[in-house]
């Protein structure tokens, strides 16, 4: 692979956006996982069939990398866990030194709660968001930093549709004549909802790798001249 920043023969298809050197992380850390993905961006491609299909995340298109990474041991994770607090008292007359036995403990079930991610290999976990309410990238980010945050993890990547695909759908018609940029609203799963919080550091202290769908994704459609 090119020592470029980014795969250069996936630049034309796909932007790129970096935080906390998640890109150096996973091309200088996790070279095998990060090739793997590189193999499923490059298979990807959208058909319009496929984008006036009925549906939002649940679609054909989100199931295209489960047939690639599946095969190789990516798997989808949950996590739940408890917060077991003990008290340790100060010895008598030594400040600063404590007990080696708690004199009293509490757990707080549910401290984390269900936490799920698409893909996870290794340490690297892989998320793919098509089509969902845009709140669904809070989620996203949130289970991504409690798995950075418990050691599970050491970089996150989230797929998601660049802004410029929104030329196909103004293009495209449904059945009923409406242009398809009413079902790919602003409210949905984009890079422009993602990018914000990431600028906000929603992700925590977890590294995170944004990926956008390009327009040259959708393999049977031309842009009008």
């Amino acid at each position: 692979m090119s020592r470029c920043r980014y795969p250069v023969a996936l630049m034309d298809r796909f932007e790129f956006h970096s935080y906390g050197h998640a890109m150096e992380i996973l091309m200088g850390s996790f070279p095998h996982c990060w090739s793997e993905i590189c193999s499923a961006l490059d298979k990807f491609s959208i058909t319009t069939d496929e984008l006036l299909a009925a549906g939002g995340n649940e679609t054909a298109i989100p199931k295209k990398f489960d047939d690639v990474l599946y095969p190789l041991e990516w798997r989808e994770i949950k996590i739940t866990g408890d917060l077991l607090i003990k008290m340790y008292p100060r010895k008598s007359n030594q400040r600063g030194r404590f007990s080696d036995k708690p004199f009293d403990e509490k757990t707080i079930a549910g401290w984390i709660d269900g936490h799920n991610i698409d893909f996870i290999k290794n340490k690297v976990a892989f998320d793919l968001e098509w089509n969902s309410k845009d709140q669904t990238f809070d989620r996203d980010l949130l289970a991504m930093r409690t798995y950075f945050d418990c050691g599970l993890i050491d970089v996150g990547i989230i797929v998601t549709r660049s802004e410029e695909l929104n030329d196909v759908f103004r293009a495209l018609k449904d059945k009923g004549g409406e242009s398809l940029i009413k079902k790919y609203g602003a409210s949905t799963t984009w890079l422009g909802k993602l990018i914000p919080r990431l600028n906000s550091r929603r992700n925590g202290g977890c590294p995170i790798l944004a990926v956008g769908i390009r327009k040259p994704c959708v393999v049977d459609w031309k842009e009008a001249k």
